[in-house]
């Protein structure tokens, strides 16, 4: 029999409870490794997702966990039982796949029942169930509807109905909006963060989309080429990236590519190979680097101020290129000027509020930014 657990509202920050935890997992098809060594725990009650490009190894991780693959070498526990061997049926998972794989030639509550029919559970159960799970997404008044009859945000609802009512400990989500337009995909991350907030469950997600695994998580794994590259919440992820390519994936940024010219009391000099001198404040818990060191400067868009005057910390004159109006901002893109020491034609990304005047291109400018809000990571 399938093991069960009861949906109970937990406190992820509070709990140091693990309900998934993968240790040194290896997977490998034919001479492919899919997913290269990688260690992930995660928290009782906790929203995780797994962030990556296409082809890192994030949905075969997720189908490790669900029991789809096993593992080539290493261990995978839920709820500190050891699931390698154990068939998806009898993991306490549910999966929630992109497509819904709805049935077409059943009712909404045939759907959401199905689960719970090939259990052999009490039709006076199943039906108290099935109406509660319904209840929760609020697709009650759809119950002897047909898929087909019903929009995809509605069949996504009736997708996470049928996965809420065999009450798993973990539910999986894979890829779960992509099918949605822009709209329906902005309301539906807000009901899958209440549902998420309301039962307590144990969400484990997959997606690419930056932005949702932003919104909706409480931890983020950032993966890349079958490795996990960094974990942590979605303001450590994005304020402070650990590599170069989580600092890129995640949002927008600027990087320069440079070696340590000097270190003293304020920082630490980084000449980019354009021959542009940075600023950048040294950060407590990493190491100083040696000169000579290569690394790679990340600068956040919005970080950056744009004026008509020179200004403090780190600041060099440019030229107005491109101009996009996006709305709530105004994203630029900024012409260097050429100096006696570096060429010219080194281009910065901008980012301001839509508040702010719009100059036109080709204006003479300045582009400035603090020591303390560049990051200096490892090349």
């Amino acid at each position: 029999m399938s093991q069960t657990v009861a949906p109970q509202a937990v406190s992820p920050s509070s709990q140091g409870v693990l309900d998934v935890e993968l240790r040194n997992i290896f997977k490998i098809f034919g001479g492919d490794t899919a997913v290269n060594g990688i260690n992930l725990s995660i928290r009782q009650g906790e929203f995780f997702s797994i962030l990556g490009p296409s082809g890192c190894g994030k949905t075969t991780t997720l189908r490790l966990i669900a029991g789809f693959e096993e593992p080539s070498s290493g261990d995978l526990f839920i709820q500190g039982h050891s699931m390698v061997g154990v068939p998806p049926y009898r993991r306490p998972v549910n999966t929630v796949f992109q497509s819904y794989a709805l049935f077409s030639h059943m009712t909404v509550a045939e759907n959401v029942a199905f689960g719970l029919r090939i259990k052999k559970c009490n039709p006076s159960e199943i039906k108290e169930r099935v109406a509660r799970a319904l209840a929760l997404v609020k697709m009650d008044n759809f119950a002897q509807r047909n898929p087909k009859q019903l929009s995809g945000g509605q069949q996504q609802r009736v997708a996470l109905a049928r996965a809420l009512v065999n009450r798993p400990a973990v539910i999986l989500l894979d890829e779960p909006l992509g099918a949605l337009d822009l709209k329906l995909r902005k309301e539906m991350q807000m009901e899958l963060s209440n549902l998420h907030r309301d039962l307590g469950l144990t969400f484990v997600m997959v997606t690419h989309d930056q932005e949702e695994a932003l919104s909706l998580s409480d931890r983020i794994a950032v993966m890349n080429l079958a490795k996990v590259e960094q974990v942590g919440t979605p303001m450590e992820i994005y304020e402070a990236p650990a590599t170069p390519f989580v600092a890129d994936f995640i949002g927008d940024t600027n990087l320069f590519e440079g070696q340590v010219a000097g270190v003293d009391g304020e920082g630490i000099q980084v000449v980019t190979r354009q021959g542009l001198r940075i600023q950048v404040a040294p950060v407590a818990d990493r190491p100083t680097p040696r000169p000579n060191h290569s690394l790679v400067v990340s600068l956040r868009p919005e970080k950056i101020r744009l004026t008509l005057e020179p200004g403090a910390g780190n600041c060099f004159e440019g030229r107005l290129k491109n101009i996009m109006y996006l709305g709530t901002h105004v994203h630029y893109v900024v012409e260097l000027v050429a100096t006696d020491d570096r060429p010219g034609g080194d281009r910065v990304m901008v980012r301001q509020s839509n508040a702010s005047a719009v100059p036109s291109t080709d204006t003479p400018l300045y582009v400035s930014w603090a020591p303390q809000d560049c990051i200096a990571l490892d090349a």
